[in-house]
């Protein structure tokens, strides 16, 4: 009894997470493009023909840039809720536009998806819990403020795609305009690695094996700080840092509480060499 998973590729400059079963899994955002998308996918032994749905977290640029090719090509339904979509601008053939409530779980084929609301300044942000075969992935990321939702649904996880987007001190002494180190660190910003760590050692279960750190600024931060920081804390949760560069390695994360990788990369070097 297991699930997929792995991280396309996570950062500003393109966001995209991948939660399967043996026979169908979604898309949670798709800010590649359609052939790099692919392209990772067969880099993994995935195909995109058994992907049944892609879910809108939110209409920043970096999360939907792909989903009219995607959608488009393989007739994939893109879930997005009305507001979200009004702001994306995005082309989608009107068919294929399918919506969702907040805590409504929405089924296909033998996966679970609830969405529930997020801080973050988009129209109607969203995060997402996938669920199937005794097993919960949250994906939590541009995130301002660590909310009550977001710890009860975090509680839950047997593996979490979690932003820890910037180091407080080098955004702080940073080169960024006031205005933007204001709009990030803000209640509708992101998290900081200390935040997404406090949210972790408190609120974990024993059923989490899998932390994927995701979504690291480039500039305000550095995945070897963050792999620290989180693996001195982590116990028996295994911590991988997403890359913005490259996919990272598809995980089977088991209900029973255990794991393993599947398929690892033709690239054969650490995720902590890829920023």
């Amino acid at each position: 009894m297991s699930l997929f998973i792995t991280s396309l590729n996570s950062g500003s400059n393109g966001n995209c997470y991948y939660i399967g079963n043996d026979t169908e899994a979604v898309l949670i955002d798709a800010g590649l493009s359609c052939r790099e998308t692919e392209k990772r996918m067969k880099r993994l032994g995935l195909s995109l023909a058994n992907v049944k749905a892609i879910f809108v977290s939110h209409e920043h640029a970096d999360h939907i840039t792909g989903i009219p090719g995607i959608s488009k090509k393989y007739r994939l339904p893109v879930y997005i809720t009305a507001p979200t979509f009004q702001s994306s601008g995005i082309p989608i053939e009107k068919h294929l536009i399918e919506s969702f409530q907040a805590e409504q779980a929405i089924t296909i084929g033998g996966l679970t998806i609830t969405a529930f609301p997020k801080f973050h300044d988009a129209s109607d942000p969203h995060s997402f819990v996938v669920s199937g075969n005794g097993v919960n992935i949250g994906i939590f990321t541009d995130i301002g403020l660590v909310c009550r939702n977001l710890v009860r649904h975090f509680k839950k996880c047997h593996a979490a795609f979690l932003e820890a987007n910037y180091c407080e001190d080098m955004l702080s002494k940073g080169n960024y305009p006031y205005f933007l180190k204001q709009r990030i660190s803000s209640d509708h910003g992101h998290l900081s690695n200390v935040q997404a760590l406090d949210l972790f050692v408190k609120h974990r279960s024993k059923q989490l094996t899998h932390l994927i750190l995701a979504h690291l600024s480039k500039n305000n931060n550095v995945p070897q700080l963050v792999d620290r920081l989180f693996t001195e804390k982590a116990g028996p949760t295994r911590i991988v840092v997403a890359s913005r560069y490259n996919e990272t390695e598809v995980y089977e994360i088991i209900s029973s509480g255990t794991t393993r990788v599947i398929r690892r990369q033709a690239n054969t070097h650490t995720q902590l060499t890829l920023f």
